[in-house]
């Protein structure tokens, strides 16, 4: 949660609007002559290190509800609450932020938010080795790590065409797609087999390494960014906040994907915030087959994100969303119906057909949000789409631990599939039905 194709050429600048600078990149860098961005040194570091931190991250995932589950006897509203806290941030700051970033280098942000994620996690084993460790610190490390998270994902999307030229951009979030999608399959694996072996605080230790590995590769990236401008700074929060709300409120394309990633992440979040509570307490399966479903419930995203791009060209990207949004609704069904032995071959394919087609959207519409926003607007834009996207998850979060609580985990998680199911009509009250292409500018009056 949930962070392409066909994606537009230069976008021709409105009347007014003042085109955005080149990127300054480094003498000799063969990513740009040769094309491939395979050969481009920063891209490549870049990618190391999101992949290092995404592989961590989703080793939390499943290591921070164990913790609480098996070290401190949380029960299933307790662990949702920890995912809401994680994501409560988007929520309270993500205007601000959005308009921060387009004043600030995203670069040095980025960094800093990587070494305080790194210190938040540390400190778990620490404090569990003193005996001191708490549900409350664990609150605090979630909503921490949560800030930190709304300043890098929204830098990190302004900082991507900062390196990449636009026709660079699909094959960038293909590749950054990719790897996130993997770590959905590896980080919950890691996370089982060493909570198993070592127990679940100390699989919080990979997630701090990774975050400073991430932080190294982010320090040794060569291309200088251009500074924001001084007039830029100068002007009210406020109206900086409210031009990327009206901006995203005013696009029939991107208020459309808005409104549909607000309410599938409602469904998709709500159900994963009780779904370790569900798999350890009532389907009985040790942490080494909770960590080893939620992989394989993920192996289709490294599929899709693998077909976004071709998808996109052969369908077209209004129509590859299209497919997208099908197969990430009506397949959660199948995973209420988890159980013992050859039960979680349902919640598997279910998990693996979702995660397809989330991966699918997610490369196909950050490709188009980065090459169809006018560049000085993107953190805002960005932010403002994801305020709604990801400021319902902590509402989702704390409904379905209400519900687990009071009826049981398969009762929520029934509810929240249910629901996740039939978000994808959102997309057909949008333009996309009419059309087989993403347009590749906003339509100017």
């Amino acid at each position: 949660m949930t962070r392409a194709v066909g994606a537009a050429p230069p976008r021709t600048p409105a009347a007014g609007e003042t085109p955005p600078a080149p990127a300054p990149r480094p003498a000799g860098d063969p990513g740009v002559r040769r094309g491939g961005l395979l050969r481009h040194r920063d891209f490549r570091l870049l990618w190391a290190g999101q992949t290092a931190s995404a592989v961590g991250s989703n080793v939390t995932t499943v290591a921070l509800p164990l913790v609480a589950v098996t070290v401190l006897d949380a029960g299933a509203f307790g662990v949702a609450v920890l995912t809401a806290a994680s994501w409560l941030p988007w929520l309270l700051v993500g205007l601000p932020v959005g308009a921060w970033v387009d004043r600030l280098p995203r670069r040095p942000l980025m960094i800093a938010c990587d070494l305080v994620c790194a210190a938040l996690f540390l400190s778990v084993p620490a404090t569990a080795l003193l005996g001191m460790l708490t549900v409350g610190q664990l609150l605090v490390v979630a909503l921490g790590a949560g800030l930190a998270r709304v300043f890098f994902e929204t830098a990190d999307q302004v900082y991507l065409p900062v390196l990449l030229r636009p026709e660079q951009v699909p094959e960038g979030n293909a590749k950054l797609q990719a790897t996130q999608t993997a770590s959905y399959v590896l980080g919950p694996g890691l996370a089982g087999g060493v909570a198993q072996l070592a127990g679940a605080v100390t699989a919080l230790l990979l997630d701090a390494l990774s975050f400073l590995f991430s932080a190294v590769c982010l320090l040794r990236i060569r291309t200088v960014e251009k500074p924001p401008g001084r007039v830029r700074r100068s002007r009210s929060l406020r109206r900086e906040i409210g031009e990327g709300i009206r901006f995203v409120a005013r696009d029939p394309y991107l208020r459309t994907l808005t409104v549909f990633g607000a309410a599938s992440n409602v469904g998709l979040v709500g159900y994963q915030a009780v779904l370790v509570v569900f798999l350890v307490r009532e389907a009985r399966l040790a942490p080494a087959s909770v960590g080893a479903l939620v992989a394989v419930m993920s192996l289709g995203g490294i599929v899709g994100a693998q077909l976004a791009t071709r998808l996109g060209r052969r369908l077209g990207t209004a129509r590859a969303l299209l497919v997208a949004g099908a197969l990430s609704g009506p397949p959660a069904l199948l995973i209420p119906l988890a159980g013992p032995g050859g039960a979680l071959v349902l919640p598997a394919v279910g998990g693996m057909l979702l995660s397809l087609g989330v991966a699918v959207g997610n490369v196909v519409k950050g490709s188009f949000r980065q090459t169809y926003t006018p560049h000085h607007l993107l953190g805002r834009v960005t932010v403002s789409m994801q305020m709604l996207n990801y400021g319902t998850i902590p509402l989702a979060a704390l409904l379905a631990g209400a519900v687990g609580a009071a009826y049981g985990t398969g009762t929520a998680i029934a509810m929240m599939t249910g629901w996740l199911a039939l978000t994808p009509v959102i997309l057909l009250v949008g333009p996309l039905r009419r059309r087989r292409d993403l347009p590749a500018a906003p339509e100017v009056p």
